[in-house]
């Protein structure tokens, strides 16, 4: 089996919202796939539409070779969910916690694996700790923890690293590598580009359907235009002038612009508009694409 995930013309609408538009995607197994995208682009409904939570007004969708409308129950026990509010019993220590999701899905003689999921996540130490008295990181790598007791090969993760301190996100992503390794495959949906960037394969979302998609460096090259980065005594103001008196595509990252460019010598043209309107320029260089201003040239040119 080439494909552990396919997904065949999906849509799914709300009303007049359309959250999931004719969405085709094919994910390997054992790969780490990231689908990436704003608030509202449509990843939790898609995500709830492939772990059977949700049915689709039309297309179809195939896991591990089985289709989600007639093998919903199977294919439930083979894959992994770990939604945006995971529902740990915060009354429960971490030991029970497992153990209640353990026995939701049948598994028996399971302690083993509780006890090789604890060192995994390095909770051990804290297993007879109520959830609740846990920290935001300690309760993600418990939900993962439960999510993981009954063995699947797919693994869904739905923005799993919101609002996670930094050193929490890098152990998870220690955990997911670890499970790649073991050949998981893992579907991964975040807001965060850095994030995206450490997957095998990407897809960026917007409004419901795939705007860009393919490893980093595919995805980078789409934007086949020079980034100048220019910061300057009064980074706002510029920012602005530069929207409203030019027709420059410009996006600001803190204290600094980039600037899109059809050719490199376009710079000069920018340096004397700025200059000759009293704008004190203080650096400015070209700099590689990144991964945010694809995104972000490719939703507010093409896609609005």
């Amino acid at each position: 089996m080439k494909f552990a995930i396919e997904i065949n013309k999906v849509t799914k609408t709300f009303g007049s919202l359309t959250a999931v538009d004719n969405f085709t995607l094919n994910i390997k197994k054992g790969e780490m796939f990231g689908l990436v995208g704003p608030d509202g682009a449509g990843k939790t409904t898609l995500i709830r539409e492939l772990c059977g939570l949700s049915v689709p007004d039309s297309g179809d969708i195939f896991l591990l070779g089985m289709n989600i409308k007639k093998d919903r129950k199977k294919i439930q026990s083979k894959i992994g969910y770990l939604s945006q509010k995971f529902s740990l019993y915060g009354d429960l220590t971490v030991d029970e916690n497992i153990e209640f999701f353990a026995e939701v899905h049948g598994v028996s003689g399971y302690h083993a694996k509780r006890d090789e999921l604890l060192v995994f996540t390095r909770l051990k130490p804290f297993r007879k700790r109520l959830a609740d008295k846990l920290s935001g990181g300690m309760k993600q790598k418990l939900a993962l923890a439960c999510s993981l007791i009954h063995k699947p090969e797919i693994l869904f993760l739905d923005e799993p690293t919101t609002g996670v301190d930094p050193v929490s996100r890098r152990d998870f992503w220690k955990i997911l590598s670890n499970l790649l390794s073991e050949g998981m495959t893992i579907f991964y949906t975040t807001p965060y580009m850095d994030e995206a960037e450490r997957c095998s394969y990407i897809a960026m979302m917007h409004k419901g359907k795939i705007i860009a998609q393919g490893n980093v460096t595919d995805i980078k090259n789409k934007l086949d235009k020079s980034i100048l980065e220019l910061s300057s005594s009064n980074i706002i103001a510029t920012n602005s002038f530069l929207k409203t008196k030019s027709n420059y595509s410009t996006q600001l990252f803190g204290d600094r612009i980039h600037i899109l460019l059809n050719k490199q010598n376009e710079h000069e043209e920018i340096r004397n508009l700025l200059t000759s309107n009293n704008f004190i320029i203080e650096e400015y260089r070209f700099i590689p694409p990144s991964f945010e201003n694809v995104f972000i040239y490719l939703v507010g040119n093409d896609y609005n």
